[in-house]
């Protein structure tokens, strides 16, 4: 399998400060100065005709991108977590629109791997004079995901971590969620990646990463790019809490292809048939279940807005 690893050349600023800019907000996530200091700077910063919507919850965020698509903007601001970013990304790929992220939710992976920091200032200085990146997103049973996806352990895992104990403690509470839930069930499960057979065994977990650190702050592909044409694919055979103990700690210290229950490769196009129905989640964001997932990498899909490369 042949991938190419070149980053893609970033595409000029799409939209002048001046041009139509759009800002879809889950109001009830906080940052900076709020949504207050954010309008204060973009209506400052000369932006030409603002068109603003909030939303209660991040499933009702894409309505609201595709309205600001229809009324012409030219760039769309993204305000809230990875949720809020894997649900306006997914109305936003193929649009050619850009997205500026602004982290204000308690899980930012997307824009950490990105490099946005958390710092409304720097964020919106970003948005509107970063960069333009055409990254890849992932696409799993018909919905687009920027940082990653799983089903099995993972998918009951996100359904049951608490968001109070997410925000506090990152990495270690997804470990100790983790053990606290881990029911070591596996499940038959065969994988097929670019059309060849590659795993056919008994599974607890399965993932796919656009990105090398993924949901509570763990490092588990470190060849992972979001530029790359191609997912990260990896499968756990851990099937109890010790094995579990010893798979979330290699994990979590950055050491995931040196545990023996994990294997790890990449590919554009791969399907997941289970035995039994698995919970599967997308971005942080828990799903239904599933007999038979369909992945893809969809290159180039998102243009972000990204700061500028290191001197």
């Amino acid at each position: 399998m042949e991938t190419s690893t070149a980053e893609r050349p970033d595409t000029a600023p799409a939209v002048p400060p001046s041009g139509v800019v759009a800002v879809v907000a889950h109001r009830k996530k906080t940052f900076g100065g709020g949504l207050d200091e954010l309008r204060s700077r973009l209506v400052g910063a000369g932006v030409g005709r603002l068109l603003w919507y909030e939303v209660p919850k991040s499933r009702k965020a894409p309505k609201r991108v595709r309205a600001a698509l229809d009324s012409g903007a030219e760039l769309v601001l993204v305000w809230g977590g990875d949720g809020m970013v894997q649900r306006c990304a997914d109305a936003l790929a193929g649009s050619g629109v850009p997205m500026g992220i602004l982290p204000a939710g308690t899980a930012n992976l997307f824009a950490v791997n990105l490099g946005i920091p958390v710092d409304l200032q720097k964020a919106v200085r970003i948005a509107l004079h970063g960069r333009r990146r055409e990254l890849d997103l992932g696409r799993i049973n018909g919905e687009h995901f920027a940082v990653m996806a799983g089903a099995g352990f993972d998918g009951d895992l996100i359904r049951d971590a608490d968001r109070q104990l997410k925000g506090r403690f990152g990495r270690i509470a997804y470990v100790w969620t983790g053990l606290r839930h881990v029911r070591g069930e596996c499940v038959r499960t065969r994988i097929r990646v670019d059309g060849a057979d590659w795993f056919d065994d008994e599974a607890s977990c399965v993932l796919f990463g656009n990105v090398g650190t993924i949901t509570g702050g763990i490092p588990a592909f470190d060849d992972a790019r979001p530029d790359d044409g191609a997912l990260e694919v990896g499968v756990a055979t851990a099937s109890g809490a010790v094995d579990w103990a010893r798979t979330l700690g290699r994990m979590a210290a950055g050491r995931s292809e040196e545990s023996p229950f994990v294997r790890i490769t990449r590919g554009r196009k791969i399907t997941v048939r289970f035995d039994a129905p698995k919970t599967y989640e997308l971005d942080g964001g828990a799903r239904g279940k599933a007999k038979r997932l369909k992945v893809k990498v969809v290159p180039g899909a998102l243009t972000v807005c990204c700061p500028d490369p290191p001197d």
